[in-house]
């Protein structure tokens, strides 16, 4: 009995290893996860089976040159083109504009071209099978965004050496244009904005516009509301008054004063002094040239002195001249009627002229004088009575935001 009893003891240890051993097994095994690869998506398009060269456009390269250089017939880049055409005119493509072409791994032979119109859209073709072609915008995000800031010398500056965008600086030039001289900024002017920024993939691409701003200048402080009376987004001060006037500024966006309205100047070409009645822009040459205010176009042609020109009659007080153009705008023609800050033409050198600038002229009442010394030119329309409690309480909302440290 004693010996069945040891048997039955070594039978239950045995049994007991087996199961600790089992479990200890179990334990052992893990299951292993292998990371799925996350695929590579470039303009909608997964690129495991893609290869990819992306290139800039060079000067007087086209559509048909890339296509062709890389084996596509002419039969191919004429269906192309033709379904291309209803979105984008491809003769506008740009010198510097980033193309890509995408290629079937082990053919030579591109299977699609990509073209960025803008940083906003792309044009994507696709080149084999069925051709097919589109234009896709890219999607926005909009984040509003305070900044603030001291000049020492000019906006410009500050912008740049505190990394604000420097697409501001234009929005602020253009805001404030009748209340601040920004040629005139004294060290110590101060400012605070509220504006809309774009971005695309978490990537600044823009400015949509500026919401609110404050500027501190020549020891006064102004304020800009942006509102919308239903005409489309415009500028008011804390009384509701409009910031713009019934002409704009200036008749460029981008440029600095290369000479002031002044009497006796030396010219640079005839090499003699000389009345200068009007104010010179320097800019780029194709820089647009706009109507400062509506207007009839009253002469649009060219002469030995002031190369191409465009004159434009504003009212019975008020007429204006745009002298040394490159070329006119589009339809600008005698005869024709324009809009404030419609595009007439483009900044250029013919004429009398050293170098690409626009020398603007203004005439009140049959005399030219200076525009920057007219400081009773009618203001733009008020916040009308109907919105006035709803413009109150926008800019009770942007002031607090505009104060706050």
């Amino acid at each position: 009995m004693a010996n069945k009893s040891i048997i039955l003891v070594f039978l239950f240890v045995l049994s007991c290893k087996g199961t600790y051993k089992q479990e200890e097994n179990k334990a052992e095994i893990k299951p292993i996860t292998i990371p799925q690869k996350k695929p590579e998506i470039l303009y909608g398009i997964n690129l495991d089976s893609f290869s990819v060269i992306t290139k800039k456009i060079r000067w007087g390269q086209s559509f048909s040159d890339i296509l062709l250089k890389n084996g596509i017939s002419n039969q191919t880049i004429y269906q192309a083109n033709q379904k291309i055409k209803p979105f984008f005119n491809l003769k506008k493509i740009k010198k510097g504009n980033t193309y890509t072409l995408l290629f079937k791994k082990g053919n030579k032979k591109p299977s699609y071209f990509i073209y960025e119109t803008s940083v906003y859209d792309y044009l994507i073709c696709k080149l084999t099978g069925p051709i097919t072609a589109n234009k896709i915008k890219r999607e926005i995000t909009y984040n509003d965004k305070k900044i603030s800031g001291s000049i020492q010398s000019s906006l410009y500056l500050s912008f740049d050496e505190q990394n604000h965008p420097l697409d501001l600086v234009n929005h602020m030039v253009d805001v404030f244009a009748w209340q601040v001289d920004f040629f005139r900024i004294m060290p110590g002017d101060r400012y605070d904005i509220l504006y809309t920024e774009e971005r695309i993939n978490g990537k600044l691409v823009g400015i949509k516009n500026i919401k609110a701003a404050k500027f501190f200048h020549n020891n006064k402080t102004y304020y800009a509301i942006g509102y919308d009376q239903g005409f489309g987004n415009d500028y008011f001060d804390e009384e509701g008054r409009s910031l713009r006037k019934t002409f704009l500024r200036s008749p460029l966006n981008f440029y600095r004063i290369s000479s002031k309205y002044q009497k006796r100047r030396f010219h640079p070409v005839l090499k003699r002094y000389r009345d200068h009645l009007g104010t010179d822009y320097a800019a780029p040459r194709g820089t647009p040239i706009m109507s400062v205010a509506d207007g009839k176009v009253v002469e649009a042609r060219y002469t030995k002195n002031n190369g191409y020109f465009v004159k434009i009659k504003h009212n019975n007080i008020y007429t204006t001249q745009y002298l040394h153009m490159s070329k006119f705008a589009k339809g600008i023609k005698k005869g024709r009627f324009v809009d404030q800050g419609e595009v007439i033409g483009y900044v250029g050198s013919t004429g009398l002229a050293t170098g690409p600038h626009v020398c603007f002229r203004f005439w009140r009442n049959g005399r030219q004088v200076d525009p920057y010394k007219q400081n009773d030119l009618p203001d733009g329309e008020p916040v009308l009575e109907k919105h006035v409690r709803s413009f109150s309480y926008v800019k009770e909302k942007y002031i607090k935001i505009l104060q706050e440290v």
